[in-house]
């Protein structure tokens, strides 16, 4: 069993910042591992940040540079800063726990746990 809890989402104006909080608990596998994934209207759900128990991370290509994912060191709450927020980058953002943990994937087959989103709105 998990429990994730995203907060911090809200609506901004292209060019601003948000950041994402996601507080998890649940008992899984010591390699467990976070990703960040997001579904806009009409678009399937894509992945866009992971990170590894050892700190890696991986990137969805239209967000590296402007998106940071991080974790505290107790690895239970993992953050998403986003700066220079798009109009295309208006979703649900979801947090997730792949409980085996491996490679660094955004692809969400490999995640277990889900929370159950935070609305994201960028307007131009």
């Amino acid at each position: 069993d998990a429990d994730l809890v995203e907060s911090g989402g809200g609506s901004v104006r292209a060019g601003g910042s948000l950041t994402l909080s996601c507080a998890a608990s649940g008992s899984w596998y010591s390699t467990y591992q976070f990703g960040w994934f997001r579904q806009a209207p009409g678009k399937d759900r894509e992945g866009v940040a992971c990170i590894r128990k050892d700190g890696t991370t991986t990137y969805l290509s239209s967000v590296e540079g402007r998106f940071t994912i991080s974790q505290d060191d107790a690895r239970r709450n993992v953050y998403l800063e986003m700066n220079n927020l798009e109009p295309d980058d208006t979703a649900i953002y979801y947090c997730a726990v792949d409980e085996i943990g491996g490679a660094c994937s955004l692809l969400q087959k490999w995640y277990d746990y889900w929370g159950r989103g935070a609305q994201v709105t960028v307007s131009s």
